[in-house]
């Protein structure tokens, strides 16, 4: 038996690399089609290097809400009758009744990720968690001249390692937490991505003054989070823009997030696309909800009339250099209005920074050169998320991530999962039956068959 638990010898129509919300999806899809075609079911099995389902779990800060709405879960806008749905899960729950006498579009992330952890329990027999995979090599089937088959070297927490072969994979590893130059995370220097976990280990008495750098929906949260946890300490917030940002939620901005818009971007000219960018950025980067931003300010401007200030707002300032310790950290820092540089010790300094976008190549390593790029040097990518190949690869390798060059805003996000990963799904299933016709017509029309 293979790693899976399979028989050594099968080959998989597909493995998903990671099992985040992404390739959960991914795997809701294939479970959707095999339930609608029982006689032609897509194999499929995902591997996951967490011990457990998790997403984001050191944000999943008291009374923060999700930024898009209840409807884009992992099925509904591919499958409004899903039992994966979020209103399956607050049925099954038992509290379909009271959701919806909130009367509120975002549930919080809490409740969220209970209802992913929901779905993925409900597939618990595809996916292997605690196992990473380590390499992926091409390989040709018999009767075959090109490579149509994956092998896929996959190591458990225990050091074991075991090989298992598909016809494709689909890469979903996630974003790699951005850090400034120079910085790396310690005891009391976190990225926000360990927000939780680091801040748990502390004594919040000890906890005397924190600075948290960033001006998104992230930084803000946290910096709102410590006033509230820690109301003896002074809370600084090291912000790089003047204040900040507010998020464009509005109607016809989120038509940028639109499944329609994927298909607009990805066979759209260059310009069309620049623009995209250029007016549609705010809908996600580097912004924050309109009701944190008032509610800090609400909070610094009571500080001001009490005359008791603790929440201090460090606008149109960088950090310069950094030193962490085991009980603390020193950081230098430099304004942008009159290049004033100002020392500031801290007990805990967040970097609320991003992240950065998901790079195949990474773990393709070698295989990697079997792939076109662009004169940007970017992966060039179909439309279904396959990579192209550049030495007639008959296997695919699909992307959930690190595709915004070609597919646009949402090719990442919460927003498209349920279409992206029923595309990715109706792919493998349109590649696989024109493949087996193929094999029907060399097999009808050899001699042998006359």
């Amino acid at each position: 038996m293979g790693i899976t638990g399979r028989g050594k010898h099968e080959v998989l129509d597909l493995v998903g690399i990671g099992f985040g919300p992404s390739n959960l999806a991914l795997a809701i899809a294939l479970d959707e089609h095999g339930a609608s075609a029982p006689q032609h079911p897509v194999t499929s099995h995902f591997f996951e290097r967490q011990p457990a389902f998790g997403w984001h779990r050191n944000m999943l800060l008291p009374s923060t809400t999700m930024q898009i709405s209840f409807l884009k879960d992992l099925a509904t806008f591919r499958n409004p009758m899903s039992r994966f749905s979020f209103v399956s899960y607050l049925h099954a729950s038992n509290r379909l009744v009271q959701f919806v006498n909130n009367q509120d579009f975002y549930p919080t992330r809490q409740e969220f990720h209970q209802y992913l952890e929901w779905a993925a329990a409900a597939l618990g027999d595809r996916v292997t968690y605690g196992a990473e995979v380590a390499s992926i090599r091409p390989r040709t089937g018999p009767g075959s001249r090109t490579a149509d088959l994956l092998e896929i070297e996959v190591r458990r927490g225990d050091g074991t390692t075991g090989t298992v072969t598909a016809r494709n994979v689909a890469i979903s590893t996630g974003l790699v937490p951005r850090l400034p130059k120079g910085v790396t995370s310690g005891p009391r220097v976190w990225h926000s991505s360990e927000f939780l976990g680091r801040f748990g280990a502390q004594t919040p008495a000890d906890l005397r003054h924190v600075a948290v750098v960033g001006a998104g929906q992230s930084a803000a949260e946290i910096t709102r989070f410590l006033h509230d946890s820690l109301p003896h300490a002074q809370v600084s917030a090291v912000i790089p823009s003047y204040g900040y940002s507010i998020a464009d939620d509005t109607p016809f901005a989120n038509q940028v997030f639109d499944p329609g818009a994927v298909d607009e971007y990805y066979y759209g000219t260059q310009r069309a696309r620049d623009a995209f960018w250029r007016y549609h950025g705010n809908t996600n980067y580097s912004v924050v909800d309109a009701d944190v931003i008032r509610d800090l300010y609400r909070r610094s401007y009571d500080e001001e009339v009490r005359g008791g200030r603790r929440l201090h707002f460090r606008n149109l300032t960088r950090v310069v250099e950094v030193e962490g310790s085991a009980s603390g950290a020193w950081v230098m820092l430099r304004s942008l209005l009159d290049d004033r540089r100002e020392e500031l010790a801290v007990d805990a300094l967040v970097f609320a920074t991003g992240y950065d976008g998901m790079d195949p190549a990474r773990l393709l390593g070698d295989f990697d050169r079997h792939f076109q790029r662009d004169a940007a040097g970017r992966h060039r990518l179909e439309r279904d998320y396959r990579l192209v190949s550049a030495s007639g690869l008959t296997c695919g390798v699909y992307l959930q991530g690190g595709t915004e060059h070609s597919h646009g805003l949402s090719s990442s996000l919460l927003s498209n999962t349920a279409v992206r990963s029923g595309e990715i799904a109706d792919s493998i299933v349109m590649r696989r039956t024109r493949q087996e016709l193929g094999r029907s017509r060399s097999v009808a029309e050899s001699p042998s068959a006359a």
